[in-house]
C-alpha cells in the first residue's frame, strides 16, 4: 500500500471513530509503528489531525462546517462584490457550471450575458436564475444536503459526468497551497471535484477568510485551478505567497 493511500485509510478511520492508536493501525496496516508515526506527523502538519500520546485525533477544525443559513449573511458585502467579479467572466453563449454556495448565488443574481446554458447542483442558483429569460438553466439533481443546500453524490456526479462546459465555478472551504482546495464533506468533495472536471477552465470564488485555511477533504490540487477570485481584504503577504506559485488571483476593487 502507498504511504497517501494508507493515510486516506487513516484519516476515514478518524472521521468514523474520531481517534485512533499507533498500536492499532500499525498492525491493521501491516507496517512498523515508526512508519505509523511519520504518517501522523505528515498529517498533523498537514493540520488535519492532532497527534496524542499513543495515537491522533481529528482536528476538530478541519470538519467544521457551517450552515448555509449561518453563512448567507456573513461578508456579504464580499461575497456580492466577488459574485459580481465573477459573473463579468461570463460571456454570450458560454456554458457554464456554478457549484452550490452563499457566494455562487451571488454569481447568479448578476449574470447579464445572453443565451448561455448554465448547470449546477444549487436549488438556490437554479431558483435565482428561473428569473432570467437569457439562461437555460440544467440541475444535476441528486441527494440535497440540508447543511449546504448542495445536490451531491452519485445522482449529481453522474449527471456531471454527460457534459463538457467553458467554466465552472467552485466555492471552497479552504484554500491553501500545500493542500489544495478543502471542503468538511467526503461526498461534497467529490461532486465539486467531478464539476471540475468537465470544465475547459475552472474559477473557484471566495472570500479572504478561506486563504490559508484546512477542512477535512480535498476537492483538487491548486494546479487544476485556473483563476481565483476574491475580496479586496486578502493580506498583502498571502496574496504575494500565492502568486508566487504561479496562481492567478484577482481581486475586487
Amino acid at each position: 500500500m502507498f504511504p497517501e493511500e494508507r493515510k486516506s485509510k487513516i484519516l476515514n478511520s478518524l472521521n468514523k471513530f474520531g481517534k485512533v492508536k499507533v498500536c492499532d493501525l500499525s498492525q491493521q496496516y501491516e507496517v512498523s509503528e515508526v512508519t505509523i508515526r511519520r504518517d501522523l506527523q505528515e498529517l498533523e502538519e498537514d493540520e488535519l489531525i492532532r497527534r496524542v500520546h499513543g495515537g491522533a485525533i481529528l482536528n476538530s477544525n478541519t470538519k467544521f462546517e457551517p450552515t448555509f443559513s449561518e453563512k448567507i449573511d456573513k461578508l456579504h458585502d464580499e461575497k456580492e462584490s466577488v459574485g459580481k467579479l465573477a459573473a463579468s467572466l461570463i460571456v454570450d453563449g458560454d456554458t457554464i457550471a456554478i457549484d452550490a454556495g452563499t457566494t455562487t448565488l451571488c454569481i447568479a443574481k448578476y449574470i447579464t450575458a445572453k443565451n448561455i446554458t448554465v448547470l449546477t447542483n444549487s436549488v438556490d442558483v437554479a431558483y435565482e436564475l428561473a428569473k432570467k429569460r437569457d439562461v437555460e438553466v440544467v440541475i444535476t439533481g441528486g441527494s440535497l444536503r440540508w447543511e449546504t443546500r448542495a445536490m451531491v453524490g452519485p445522482v449529481a456526479d453522474d449527471t456531471l459526468k454527460n457534459f463538457r462546459v467553458d467554466k465552472a465555478f467552485i466555492g471552497t472551504n479552504g484554500l491553501c497551497i500545500i493542500n489544495g482546495l478543502t471542503t468538511p464533506n467526503i461526498i461534497e468533495a467529490n461532486t465539486k471535484r467531478q464539476m471540475i472536471k468537465i470544465a475547459k477552465q475552472t474559477i473557484v470564488v471566495c472570500d479572504h477568510t478561506k486563504f490559508g485555511k484546512v477542512s477535512f477533504s480535498k476537492i483538487v490540487d491548486l494546479d487544476s485551478v485556473d483563476i481565483i477570485i476574491t475580496d479586496n481584504q486578502l493580506d498583502n503577504q498571502l496574496f504575494e505567497k500565492f502568486e508566487e506559485n504561479d496562481l492567478k488571483i484577482i481581486t475586487t476593487k
